[in-house]
């Protein structure tokens, strides 16, 4: 069957744009047709924000890419409506497995806990993320959403103005002009947008390289995160396993510093490498093979007057810990609902900079947590190498030492402390649901909490009445009830805790925006002027 990445996906044609008179005028231009440019388009476009995506590739991604798609990104695709297919395709997993040469030093659960709707994480190659995505924005075309996806279409140039930016895009027809109202810069960690700004990053890149291996197989391994440091078959050194769908199996060797990586990748290299790893016995194919150096870096800001920076433009991660894509789905996430309040009149621009203000501090949060894990899988020293070695033969017996193991401290969702847009909190109510915090699934009405609330401003009353509809600074609140006697422990302990009742303010990606103890409608007005109408945002 002909590979998914070889049959164009979104094909060349000729638009509109291209024999205009004069360069037409776009509300949202994004660039970049990856997940996280796809992800901002349905975004827009369940909103009814016109969007155009331009690309100058026309197919899914070559190879596997991103494959761990955490929680929080199967959450956003429940919102923009691709979740079901994403989950029903990828391998589920919660659990993780440690080994320090052919010892199991530990192993451990990231959902531990019942009462939510997704798991943890699943593997789904990269390819299928992008299909699931392309489909649904088909299926919101046929609903008449205005989303335009233009294959073949590279941005050759930018000339940015206090309201607009003047694209060039060159085409296989020829080259033709546009204007965005707001650019999304969406395509990837060599960025030609931040580049043709004269923009870069600022951080570490690191003295090593690893191989990623998409190797097809039958194999008895479980359904689980396996990561070794010092294996037998790949001495000093580190390795990892994941199983993905369609019995492709991702393997990462770490190879050191001073290689030919050109050499490396040949597959008369590649293939020894992998017997040793899996036995000379193993049937195999070598599917896709790439390698890669860890690098933990960011733009200085995300935002630059009308051209924005989301996901791996924006900043970089290693891979170990799956926070490229799923941080840049986070991105997405932030960004959408602030634009269109922006777009429609409902907010000022400098909501917009609130964005570069949480993004940025979530950036440098994955930056520190991959850091740290870089470090630990390569010690660049002879004493951080004793501290490791020891740290490992202790967690085989004490857990007190298994939380300093550090093989990838995996993707979270970030808490927004400290943001502007935070409005008052009762500090009596959990801790884990604070403003800032993207809500904690719970069972809800006989469904889930995240599906029954969207992707709008909502109210939430446990155990005290908030109206059904509330109007506040011109927008619309949805709102919900729930008696005590309908409060399921889940959303006890998750949103009440000691407190017998609450009302939360949840803003459109699904966080906290603010929480009291009753329904106070000039406090609701108080939080919503602070958070969407206040002129400054931290410019």
């Amino acid at each position: 069957m002909t590979k998914l990445f070889e049959v164009p996906l979104y094909p060349y044609r000729p638009c509109e744009d291209l024999v205009a008179d004069t360069p037409v005028r776009h509300p949202v231009v994004i660039v970049g047709a990856g997940p996280v440019g796809l992800a901002l388009a349905i975004d827009l476009g369940l909103s009814g924000i016109p969007v155009v995506v331009l690309d100058e590739n026309d197919k899914v991604s070559v190879g596997s890419r991103a494959i761990c798609f955490s929680k929080r990104s199967l959450e956003i695709f429940d919102r923009l409506g691709c979740g079901d297919e994403m989950v029903a395709k990828g391998v589920v997993w919660n659990v993780g497995k440690v080994f320090s040469g052919n010892r199991k030093v530990y192993e451990f659960n990231l959902l531990p806990e019942a009462g939510h709707k997704r798991p943890a994480f699943i593997n789904l190659q990269q390819y299928y993320c992008e299909l699931y995505l392309v489909e649904r924005i088909r299926a919101l075309q046929a609903e008449g959403k205005p989303i335009e996806i233009r294959g073949r279409n590279r941005v050759a140039n930018l000339v940015r103005s206090d309201d607009h930016t003047l694209v060039t895009v060159e085409t296989p027809d020829g080259a033709y002009n546009l204007q965005a109202d707001w650019l999304i810069a969406c395509d990837g960690a060599g960025s030609p947008t931040r580049h043709m700004l004269d923009l870069d990053f600022v951080g570490r890149v690191f003295e090593d390289n690893f191989l990623i291996a998409d190797v097809i197989m039958k194999a008895d391994f479980p359904t689980e995160r396996w990561f070794w440091f010092d294996p037998p078959f790949n001495r000093d050194q580190s390795a990892l396993l994941h199983k993905q769908p369609d019995g492709v199996w991702r393997i990462d060797l770490q190879l050191g510093w001073d290689i030919d990586k050109e050499e490396e990748k040949k597959p008369e290299n590649v293939l020894p490498r992998l017997k040793e790893m899996l036995g000379a016995d193993v049937d195999f194919d070598l599917d896709w093979v790439s390698i890669y150096t860890f690098q933990c870096r960011r733009m200085e800001k995300f935002v630059h007057g009308r051209v924005i920076f989301a996901g791996d433009s924006a900043h970089q991660v290693s891979p170990f810990g799956a926070r490229g894509a799923n941080s840049g789905f986070q991105d997405a996430d932030n960004l959408a609902w602030k634009l269109k309040l922006v777009l429609t009149g409902k907010a000022r621009e400098s909501l917009l900079q609130s964005y570069g203000y949480e993004r940025e501090l979530a950036a440098d949060d994955n930056i520190l947590n991959s850091s740290r894990s870089t470090d630990f899988i390569t010690p660049k020293s002879e004493i951080s190498r004793i501290f490791r070695d020891a740290v490992l033969d202790l967690s085989e017996h004490h857990a007190f030492a298994r939380q300093l193991v550090n093989s990838g401290r995996l993707s979270v969702p970030q808490t927004y402390d400290g943001s502007p847009l935070n409005g008052p909190d009762v500090p009596e109510l959990p801790d884990r649901t604070r403003p800032g915090s993207p809500l904690v699934d719970a069972p809800f009405r006989n469904g889930w909490l995240l599906d029954r609330l969207g992707s709008e401003f909502h109210l939430v009353g446990l155990g005290c009445e908030v109206p059904e509809t509330l109007e506040v600074c011109g927008l619309h609140l949805r709102g919900h009830c729930l008696a005590a006697p309908e409060i399921g422990p889940e959303l006890r302990s998750r949103y009440l805790g000691s407190a017998q009742q609450a009302v939360y303010l949840i803003r459109p990606d699904q966080h906290v925006a603010a929480r009291w103890t009753a329904f106070d409608p000039a406090a609701i007005e108080n939080a919503f002027t602070s958070m969407i109408v206040r002129e400054e945002h931290l410019q």
